[in-house]
């Protein structure tokens, strides 16, 4: 079948777009023939630096013929819907057919050729491409990444014809900036455009430039002694800056290595797109980089390597400038100026935040065995190096030069260790902190974050997250799972998030948030009493009962987000959401102790007797539920040993009294997989009940009791997990 090949040939597209222009070509295109009933055999689409390529194979030559019946008014409708209907069909009223008392109108249209498609989908794609920025040229009117030079559009060997915006299509493409013929490529097929491509010094593939760096720029290293330093992210942008990309590989002044490794490497990935080289019998950076060309030099690259060693030079002697000017200024200079510096107009300064983290980490480090004075010392030095010249030059280096700076002015490795790493986990595949003081700075700066966001109501919506709560949370989870922290983050007045909340309403002025229930911590100093104190208080404070609904809010609706955010994590690890859910409605908030329970009870439910006792219990459920409905449930002990009581129940009241003492000491131990043991012993008898019992009885005393036991079932499962919201 005929194979369509289209190539939109322009000025050089930004490394950045091009993967994504590729999918929405692909996408665009796609759905524009599958509306038009189209289907194939094979889609590709290609993007480099100055190219986007889609190649289709098994392509029909025409659409096919379609029928479409449409519904109508009725037959007894006035005669002007009658009129409006063969109006928009552009039938007549014979043409039409009764059915069931409803008009149809059965409407035909003949298949076009794929050529005709092919034109008008090209012209819409091209007018419509969603790129992240787009230019005009000229004096006309289409926009596009840059200026469009050409557009080779071929189906089964044959020029589509069409033009758009005086750019006509053909069957010409064009190798090589520099190393090609310079002359038009005159190509008759896929087979035949890449071919010639190639002898042109093109590679078409973005896999293919991948793999012709990563060769090569191995090699190169390896004739010396020496390792390239791997990285995907500076990979997948030079392959998109070089259609022949040739590594070279440079030396550079061994000086500059007394620097951070980190300032060295994102000198050279930054502002020269340099890969960064080591020594594998030593530690650290070799003094050489790699940079990939998009020529082959006649002089092996000398030049180019020389020339490219003088710009470094330049730009590490900029970053050895910061260094040098950061040590002269150091942390209390730094720290001083965070005043100045507005983190959020309602939630205060860099310095009202750090104070906050200071204080929640001091609360935090017990309890995952940190030193308090330790964490508290790091919170205050973490977000001082966001003043320094190295970090303004470049951001992605903050905490990490906090961290250097941190050594160099004498604090203990356990400091400097948090104040770099406590931005961790900054994403799903970002390492866990698992040093005691890292872990209480992080935690204490990500739950401030947290809860400052949700207090003045900037939540996450949709796909919209600007100030990256969704990650914050989810730094908060793995730093808790992963460390096996106990922390209590809801339910009581001294718990973490109300510590936050407090130590945040104790500080952000009535000018910043506009709500009377935030004036109530001023008072409250005044009057010396301290909110969320355990215990009665003789003064009651103006606004109080306004606090404490705006903070219930709150609180509700972080437990709410941590518990999506751990559902969403926990599914990533094969966990079923239901189950989470069934969790979290208990009301636990201790992160570690829900996912042992979730991972116990999905243990459970993978076994017969777990999946068998989970249908009896919604067949009790069932029962109960019509029953709540006429009014209250009976309540009390049930009676075991009446006159005619079937086996059935008297065993199910003994296998459920057994059973919830079996529960209760597995929970107050923690061992959930003993919890599902002893619920596992309940399905017998279970099964048997709600097979043979007749829970509602004409006795009104047998109905009585039959209701409880059900009852007791429901309350002793539902000590483990709400097993209602379980599907299945």
């Amino acid at each position: 079948m005929p194979q369509l090949l289209l190539e939109i040939f322009s000025e050089e597209i930004p490394a950045r777009m091009q993967q994504g222009a590729a999918r929405d070509l692909e996408r665009m295109v796609s759905d524009r023939l599958k509306a038009a009933g189209l289907t194939w055999d094979a889609l590709t689409t290609y993007a480099g630096p100055r190219r986007l390529t889609l190649v289709i194979d098994g392509l029909p030559a025409a659409t096919p013929d379609r029928e479409e019946e449409v519904k109508g008014p009725r037959a007894s409708a006035p005669e002007q819907a009658v009129e409006g209907f063969l109006r928009k069909t552009g039938l007549t009223r014979d043409q039409l057919t009764e059915r069931d008392g409803v008009l149809f109108a059965v409407l035909s249209s003949k298949g076009r050729a794929t050529t005709d498609l092919v034109a008008e989908t090209v012209d819409q794609v091209v007018r419509t491409f969603p790129w992240p920025k787009s230019m005009r040229w000229g004096s006309g009117t289409l926009r596009w990444v840059r200026p469009i030079k050409r557009i080779l559009c071929l189906f089964d060997g044959k020029v589509v014809p069409f033009e758009i915006d005086g750019i006509s299509s053909d069957a010409i493409t064009e190798g090589h900036r520099f190393l090609g013929s310079g002359q038009p490529l005159k190509v008759s097929d896929f087979v035949d455009y890449r071919t010639q491509l190639e002898k042109n010094f093109v590679l078409l593939d973005v896999a293919d430039r991948k793999l012709r760096i990563l060769e090569q720029a191995k090699a190169a290293c390896a004739a010396r002694g020496l390792a390239l330093v791997d990285d995907d992210g500076l990979l997948d942008e030079v392959a998109g800056l070089a259609e022949w990309p040739t590594p070279i590989l440079g030396d550079m002044d061994p000086q500059f290595l007394a620097l951070p490794p980190e300032v060295v490497r994102l000198s050279m990935k930054v502002h020269q797109k340099y890969f960064a080289v080591r020594d594998p019998s030593k530690d650290g950076l070799a003094p050489n980089f790699l940079v990939v060309a998009n020529v082959e030099a006649t002089d092996g690259g000398k030049a180019l390597a020389a020339g490219n060693s003088r710009v470094l030079s330049a730009r590490l002697n900029d970053a050895r400038f910061f260094w040098d000017e950061d040590q002269k200024v150091g942390f209390d200079a730094w720290n001083a100026k965070l005043s100045g510096v507005t983190f959020h107009a309602k939630l205060g300064t860099l310095a009202e935040r750090v104070e906050r983290i200071a204080a929640l980490a001091r609360e935090i480090a017990p309890l995952v065995g940190a030193d308090a004075d330790e964490a508290e010392t790091a919170a205050r030095l973490s977000k001082a190096d966001l003043l320094s010249g190295m970090v303004s030059e470049f951001p992605e280096l903050q905490g990490i030069m906090g961290g250097y700076y941190a050594r160099l002015a004498g604090h203990s490795d356990a400091i400097a260790d948090a104040v770099r790493d406590h931005y961790k986990p900054q994403g799903p595949a970002d390492t866990v902190p698992t040093a005691p003081v890292t872990v209480a700075v992080a935690l204490a700066d990500k739950l401030d974050t947290l809860v400052g966001f949700f207090a003045i109501d900037e939540k996450p919506t949709g796909s919209k997250d600007p100030f990256a709560l969704r990650r914050a949370a989810l730094g908060v989870i793995r730093l808790v799972l992963e460390n096996g922290v106990r922390l209590q983050l809801g339910g009581r007045h001294d718990n973490l998030l109300m510590t936050s909340y407090r130590m945040l309403a104790g500080q952000v002025s009535e000018r910043r948030l506009e709500d009377d229930s935030w004036k109530v911590f001023q008072l409250g100093r005044e009057l010396g009493v301290e909110l969320g104190s355990v215990g009665p208080r003789s003064v009651k404070l103006p606004g109080e009962d306004s606090f404490w609904d705006r903070w219930f809010s709150v609180e509700a609706g972080l437990l709410a987000f941590f518990a999506d955010r751990l559902t969403v994590l926990l599914r990533d690890r094969g966990q079923r959401h239901d189950l989470v859910a069934a969790v979290f409605a208990l009301g636990d908030d201790d992160l570690v102790r829900i996912v042992r329970r979730v991972e116990a009870l999905a243990a459970f439910l993978a076994t017969d007797d777990g999946a068998n006792l989970l249908a009896g219990y919604k067949r009790a459920s069932n029962i109960l539920r019509a029953e709540e409905k006429k009014g209250p449930l009976p309540a009390g002990m049930v009676q075991t040993g009446l006159p005619n009581q079937p086996e059935a129940e008297t065993t199910l009241a003994f296998a459920v009294g057994a059973a919830r003492t079996a529960v209760e000491a597995a929970l107050e131990t923690e061992d959930f997989a003993a919890a599902m043991t002893a619920l596992a012993r309940l399905r017998a008898p279970v099964d048997r009940f709600v097979d043979d019992v007749l829970v509602n009885s004409d006795i009104p005393a047998e109905r009585e009791n039959r209701l409880k036991l059900l009852g007791q079932v429901r309350d002793v499962m539902g000590q483990v997990a709400d097993f209602g919201q379980i599907a299945g």
